[in-house]
């Protein structure tokens, strides 16, 4: 791994706040994802699944981790499965988890080689009434690829139809959404290493240079500081590319007077960051441009003081669209009677705004996060607005962010990333 070690405090933490959320006589399983094919010989870097690594800090494949806090044998309530490593494996794939290695990383005191899991498994599934299988549930996930947890549910379903089935995923929702000290360091690890990537970004633009050449200069400082890259597929949008939400093809040349909308954040140690900026090409705003850029900068930072615990999701989106309904009235865009006469489904402001102004983020970019409870501290979560003009040639969106907190405003993780547009054009001028 690039990243430095993690005090394996948060993952025990983190299992011990599982396991307490468990049923009487339970078992719950967590496996690695699988290292997918691309063809030939050829496969996708691993990226291991979110949940294992959460409770145990393991990240690499074919790893299982078995939590059964009533089994009779006391060192088998903690379980780790790993694949068994040799010389051979260390010359060809490099250095696996040895079982030493192991411990240090997770916490875990008993490991096992991977093919001793049949055996251990049932023993404690004797023991065991119910299962928790950790299915994906989150609100935006589409997957069809079949991944090595939906094999060994559908194997486990098979050889144990007398156990009663749990679902892991509501607990882990719950946990993952709110964030320990130690992630939140992790989190602000990977908004720094975005923060340099940007200010790089900033005095390289000048007319003339190529979309993916912006997001090489990205890819550069963030593997230089022990990133893996980007946290998502990067967007750098420049003129009304910016009007398609989600471009990604960052192929087109960036022309003077256009502006170029960013849309990238770094990863660290598996944890995400997500940030947008917009920036002239030129390296000054034209008049219009900077009326509508301060627009968009009001409507974030006013609704970043809504982030504030008990605050309901979906309550949060309609305050947020009264801010916006106001300012794209001040710029023209609309007028008084597109909002009388709006559709209360598709609000005026969604001509200019059609997409949610925030998300749970952490160790995924759309974080776990049930939407429809109230949030809490040290809660993470992106404060996003946009305005969008196809007719004008630009679209702008702007994004930090920001760690709920006790009492007052959010803590922003991207405080110290350039945002007002003067600043911006001061770095791009110097």
């Amino acid at each position: 791994m690039k990243y430095q070690p993690i005090d394996s405090a948060l993952f025990i933490k983190n299992r011990q706040d599982f396991m307490a959320m468990m049923e009487p006589k339970s078992i719950a399983v967590f496996n690695s994802n699988d290292i997918y094919p691309i063809g030939a010989d050829s496969t996708m870097p691993f990226e291991q699944a979110r949940d294992i690594f959460y409770l145990s800090g393991v990240d690499q494949e074919e790893s299982i981790l078995v939590l059964c806090p009533d089994a009779a044998d006391k060192n088998h309530r903690e379980v780790l499965f790993v694949r068994e490593t040799n010389e051979h494996i260390a010359v060809w794939e490099g250095e696996k988890l040895t079982k030493e290695k192991a411990l240090e990383t997770s916490g875990i005191k008993t490991t096992y080689w991977l093919k001793e899991f049949d055996k251990i498994f049932f023993e404690l599934m004797t023991q065991s009434e119910t299962i928790y299988f950790n299915t994906n549930e989150h609100y935006r996930q589409a997957v069809e690829t079949e991944t090595r947890e939906d094999r060994f549910i559908k194997k486990t379903k098979a050889q144990y139809p007398a156990h009663r089935w749990a679902k892991s995923n509501p607990i882990l929702q719950r946990l993952r959404s709110v964030k320990n000290p130690i992630e939140l360091d992790l989190m602000q690890q990977a908004c720094n290493i975005t923060e340099r990537g940007f200010r790089r970004v900033l005095d390289f633009v000048k007319p003339g240079v190529w979309e993916y050449e912006i997001e090489a200069e990205y890819m550069h400082e963030f593997l230089r500081n022990r990133s893996k890259g980007f946290a998502y597929t990067p967007i750098i949008a420049s003129g009304n590319n910016a009007n398609v939400l989600h471009y990604i093809e960052n192929n087109q040349q960036c022309k003077t007077g256009d502006l170029i909308l960013m849309d990238v954040g770094a990863e660290y140690a598996n944890y995400s960051s997500d940030m947008s900026r917009t920036i002239p090409v030129s390296g000054r705003f034209t008049d219009r441009q900077k009326q509508v850029y301060n627009a968009v900068n009001r409507v974030k930072e006013e609704a970043t003081k809504m982030l504030i615990p008990g605050t309901l999701w979906k309550e949060y989106h309609l305050e947020v669209g009264k801010l916006m309904t106001a300012e794209l009235l001040g710029l023209g865009l609309l007028d008084k009677a597109d909002v009388t006469n709006e559709n209360p489904d598709w609000p005026a402001y969604k001509k200019y705004f059609m997409h949610g102004t925030s998300h749970h983020i952490g160790l995924d970019t759309h974080d776990y996060g049930i939407l429809w409870e109230p949030m809490k501290a040290n809660m993470v979560f992106t404060v996003e607005p946009g305005i969008y003009i196809p007719e004008e040639g630009f679209g702008i969106r702007l994004e930090d962010d920001v760690v709920i907190q006790e009492t007052g405003e959010p803590f922003n993780l991207m405080r110290n990333i350039p945002i007002e547009a003067e600043e911006i054009e001061s770095i791009m001028n110097a």
